[in-house]
């Protein structure tokens, strides 16, 4: 089992930045791909950044890329997304979730290669 606690949430205006963190309990945290997601009431859940168990791979949604960066300390069992220059466009709450476990050392966008999800933290930002 693994859980995940997001933080670093908050209210921001547009060209601000904010950093997201990820902490996860267990044992298996530097054996797991990891991910976020953001969600707005009504629309499907997007992907926005995922990094391989080893780091040494990452993804990123064209809506974010050069903007934000995903990175893990797997000493701590926590994963960050480090958001610059925010738009309004980029309000939503957001999530971390951690893959089931998959041998290959890969950055995965899919939500459904992912089985453990945190509750979220909302970021706002306003224009």
């Amino acid at each position: 089992q693994v859980q995940l606690v997001e933080s670093g949430g908050g209210l921001v205006q547009a060209g601000g930045s904010l950093r997201l963190s990820c902490a996860a309990s267990g044992r298996t945290f530097s054996r797991r791909s990891m991910g976020w997601f953001r969600q707005v009431p009504g629309k499907e859940r997007e992907f926005v950044a995922a990094i391989s168990w080893s780091g040494g791979n990452t993804d990123y949604a064209d809506s974010v890329k050069g903007r934000f960066t995903i990175s893990r300390d797997n000493a701590k069992n926590t994963v960050y997304l480090q958001m610059n220059s925010l738009k309004p466009e980029d309000t939503a709450l957001y999530s971390c979730a951690a893959d089931a476990g998959w041998p290959t050392d890969a950055a995965r966008r899919d939500p459904a290669e992912y089985r453990y999800w945190g509750q979220g933290t909302q970021v706002t930002v306003s224009s």
